[in-house]
């Protein structure tokens, strides 16, 4: 039975991360096929394994600027939430101790919520007849509806309102260890507020930063529903368009080889946030 408990770990990865990978591993050297499903196994056949999906995913320009728009929409993604995170897990740290929990708890609401109704709501209130032109409009401040919705800031903020909480709590708890004296040191020896946070707190918050940094990045890469609902048509990210070739062109060779190739490039920032994890 001792032996037993140590193996549940590696048979649930085994079941629901390693069986996956090797199934979409194998449907991306399939072959397309007519019929249901669409696609041929590579064993199946004569043939042998397809790897023209993946010169295809490499070599065709469309599949090549999703990937690089699908990173630099996560990058921008990672960057706003970090500016907006970091004074946010400042004031969580440098509140009073009775106040703490509820305001973590109020960084935590949404997720007690859906994530397709709080898409829905942004939807709404950025529509033309939404509640913020149908303001701007009372107010006499413009005439006719702007174009929120569908446009690359409204991506933006459904990407940061989504994944905000990722970035400020890995701050805050990199933060809450900081031992009050350094600051108090700098203080003393003539360091202002402002040159204290830069040489000091800054520095010693950099991995928690990287961290945060990393845990917005990773999930934004492959960010499908957001994009989707809320971004511009040209916003052909990598998600989109791993969708489109699944379910719209039917073409599960291609889409799993594109899944593979997004997992390739986000194994290193994932490596790197494993990293920063195991450091003390």
């Amino acid at each position: 039975m001792r032996r037993l408990v140590p193996a549940i770990p590696g048979l649930w990865l085994a079941l629901f991360v390693a069986a996956p990978l090797l199934v979409v591993l194998a449907l991306s050297l399939s072959w397309p096929a007519e019929g249901v499903p669409p696609f041929t196994l590579p064993w199946s056949g004569e043939e042998g394994p397809n790897t023209e999906t993946y010169a295809l995913a490499l070599g065709d320009p469309y599949y090549r600027g999703a990937f690089l728009d699908a990173l630099l929409v996560a990058c921008g993604t990672a960057g706003l939430c970090l500016a907006l995170a970091l004074p946010m897990a400042l004031g969580l740290v440098r509140a009073p101790s009775r106040w703490r929990m509820p305001l973590l708890a109020l960084l935590l609401l949404p997720f007690w919520t859906g994530f397709l109704p709080r898409i829905g709501a942004w939807i709404g209130l950025l529509r033309d007849e939404g509640w913020i032109n149908t303001l701007l409009q009372s107010a006499g401040l413009i005439e006719a509806p702007l174009p929120l919705l569908y446009s690359w800031p409204a991506l933006f903020l459904g990407m940061v309102h989504a994944y905000l909480p990722f970035a400020v709590l890995p701050l805050y708890v990199t933060l809450s260890r900081l031992d009050p004296a350094v600051q108090e040191a700098a203080a003393d020896l003539g360091a202002t507020p402002w040159v204290a946070f830069r040489s000091v707190t800054l520095p010693l918050a950099a991995p928690g930063l990287a961290a945060a940094f990393l845990l917005v990045f990773i999930p934004a890469a492959g960010e499908y529903v957001i994009p989707e609902l809320l971004g511009p048509p040209e916003a052909q990210l990598a998600g989109r368009v791993l969708f489109q070739e699944f379910f719209q062109n039917r073409d599960w060779p291609v889409a799993a080889a594109l899944a593979v190739l997004l997992l390739l490039v986000l194994l290193l920032p994932i490596r790197l946030f494993q990293r920063l994890e195991q450091q003390p």
